[in-house]
This record gives C-alpha cells, sequence and structure tokens, in this order.
C-alpha cells in the first residue's frame, strides 16, 4: 500500500512563482480555493479560443513602473472622466505583479480605477487569483479583450508591455487595429517594450482613431548613448532602425545633441538629457508635458517616425499627412499585414 505524505512534506510544497513584496497577506494554500472564478468572471461569454500566442511570460515587480507613471500623468484624467474607468493589463506573464502595481499607480490618480489582468495562457490565470482584491480581476483570454460584467463594456486603458515582439512585423498593424476597436472612446493603447528591470522602455500610445505618440524612457544614470534605446524600440520600429528610416534618423540626431550637451555631464545626466532633448525640439516634432523631460522621457508625434513604406498605423486610422514641423512624411499606405495568429 503507498504511504500517504507526511504534513511536513505537503507544506513544503512551492507556491506558483517565487513570493514577493506583492504577495498576499496571507500565505496562498497549495490547495486551491473552491470558487477560482469571482462572480463579474463567470458572467464573460465562453467562447472556443483566445485570441494569440502565449509569451514567454518573463517579468518582474517594478518592470514597467516608467510605462505606468507615464499613463497616470498623461491619461488620469481622461479615467477620472469615464463611467466607468476599468484598465487592462493585457499578457502580463507568469506572475501578476505588473497587474498589481498598475492598480496602485492608476488609483493614486483615479481612485475608482479598476484593473482587469488577461493572459492566454490558463495556468497563468489560475496562479495569479490569489492576489485578487476589489478592483483587480484576472482572466484569460487575449486580443478578444473579455471583461468580466456586461457584453458590451469597454476598457478606456489597454496596456499591452513586450506582447508583440514575438510576432512579425507585418501583424502589427491588425493587432492595434483589434485593440484600438476596443477601446471606449477617448480611451488609449499603450504597445512597447523594455528591458528586464526595467531601466530602458519605448512605447506607442494609440487612440480609436490610430497611433498617436512614441516615447522613449530610460534611467539616465545607465545610459551611454540615446541610441542605446534601439534595442528596446517595439516591433513596429525595431527593423526600422536603418539609413533612410525616420526612427533610425531621429536616433541619429538624439546622438548628436547628446554628444554636444556632454559639457554639461558634470552637473548630471538629467541636465545633459534635457539640454539633449531642447535642441532635439528644433528638428522633430516633440510632444507631451515637458516636465516629464526630467523624468528621462522624451515623447515625439508618431507620423515623424512612422516607417516608409509600412501599413503600420495607417490600417488603423487616415494618414496624417506631411506637416511642417516634422522632418518626415507620413508613412506610405499599404494593405494591412497577416491577421493575428
Amino acid at each position: 500500500m503507498a504511504r500517504r505524505p507526511s504534513a511536513s512534506r505537503v507544506s513544503r510544497i512551492s507556491p506558483a512563482f517565487p513570493r514577493s513584496p506583492l504577495s498576499p497577506a496571507s500565505p496562498a494554500s497549495p490547495t486551491p480555493p473552491v470558487s477560482l472564478v469571482s462572480a463579474d468572471a463567470a458572467l464573460i461569454p465562453r467562447q472556443s479560443r483566445p485570441v494569440g500566442n502565449a509569451t514567454r511570460g518573463t517579468t518582474n515587480p517594478n518592470r514597467l513602473r516608467r510605462m505606468d507613471r507615464w499613463i497616470a500623468a498623461e491619461h488620469g484624467a481622461a479615467l477620472r472622466r469615464a463611467a466607468d474607468p476599468v484598465a487592462v493589463d493585457l499578457g502580463y506573464g507568469a506572475a501578476p505583479w505588473t497587474a498589481v502595481e498598475l492598480l496602485g499607480r492608476l488609483r493614486t490618480v483615479c481612485p475608482d480605477a479598476r484593473v482587469v489582468g488577461i493572459e492566454i495562457d490558463p495556468a497563468r490565470v489560475e496562479a495569479a487569483r490569489p492576489y485578487e482584491r476589489a478592483g483587480l480581476d484576472f482572466l484569460h483570454g487575449g486580443f478578444e479583450v473579455p471583461l468580466p460584467g456586461q457584453r458590451k463594456r469597454v476598457p478606456v486603458l489597454i496596456r499591452a508591455a513586450n506582447v508583440l515582439r514575438q510576432y512579425d512585423e507585418d501583424e502589427v498593424a491588425a493587432v492595434w487595429q483589434r485593440l484600438c476597436a476596443r477601446l471606449a472612446p477617448g480611451g488609449l493603447l499603450v504597445e512597447g517594450t523594455c528591458d528586464e528591470i526595467g531601466r530602458r522602455h519605448v512605447w506607442v500610445a494609440l487612440g480609436p482613431e490610430g497611433p498617436r505618440t512614441v516615447t522613449f524612457a530610460a534611467r539616465l544614470s545607465s545610459l551611454r548613448t540615446p541610441s542605446d534605446l534601439a534595442e528596446r524600440l517595439p516591433k513596429a520600429l525595431i527593423h526600422r532602425n536603418v539609413p533612410g528610416e525616420p526612427v533610425h534618423a531621429f536616433l541619429r540626431d538624439f546622438d548628436r545633441a547628446w554628444a554636444t550637451a556632454a559639457p554639461l555631464g558634470a552637473l548630471g545626466a538629467r541636465q545633459r538629457w534635457r539640454a539633449a532633448v531642447a535642441a532635439l525640439a528644433t528638428d522633430w516634432p516633440l510632444t507631451g508635458d515637458p516636465r516629464r523631460r526630467r523624468q528621462g522621457e522624451v515623447t515625439v508625434r508618431w507620423e515623424a517616425l512612422a516607417p516608409r513604406g509600412s501599413g503600420v498605423g495607417s490600417a488603423v486610422a487616415r494618414p496624417l499627412g506631411n506637416t511642417a514641423e516634422s522632418p518626415v512624411g507620413n508613412a506610405a499606405k499599404s494593405p494591412v499585414g497577416n491577421a493575428v495568429r
């Protein structure tokens, strides 16, 4: 007859992922709770299969802090105006830390904000259940963006960080179009990429009408040149960092401005960054709150960096056309790439 495991052995079973400062107040029991689906989540219509592919799941606490702070500063007013200020952390990964952090940061500007973490891997959703609380839910889904509650419920914010890097460039436009179609009027989609501990981050902000801006953010003390951020360009831009493409010209000019501002480095990296950004603004259409540049951020209008000869962006909205303040024209129109796998 097989021996039953002792209680001491059972107690040594490890949790689904390592403990962190964001862990629940009481340790999660190895035995699943009686009900793994909240009352709101039970109202989600069932569908055959979520849209998209599972990511590697790599995540770390505080990894998305730069993106979150920018969202809170730039989109906080829209959240406060919304009757249902719900935000989505799409593809949060193997642990729910980024969704927990997003809720905390959004509530500094909108106390009624709610966050829904969505993952295509069912095991990751079940592992996140112990972290659910008032205003925080975890659901199984993909680019269709299911939400708890009414069928017609729409999010004010969708954050998709480090999700599209595994897709082909010609799939990006279709994903953007699908996600933007789920936004509430005045909503925001933020899609981008960062390194493993969040020191370097680049993201695109899109509204229901299409791409709006590209933001570059870095921990300045670790930055050698602004072009170091090229390795964290989002999928729509990372393969376009070559001569003849607008994003390459932007980073080239940024490096030159950074070199010219080198004497200010004696006063600190922040002073050097601000001087370089000020010089960059003479030739490139920078936008956003200038005070945020002190945080190691710079935001430029999308049409200035849009890839040439690509359907990215034009599939989501009408072409913006040339502008007098932009050094480059609008990307040429082309059909949408392959549908999302």
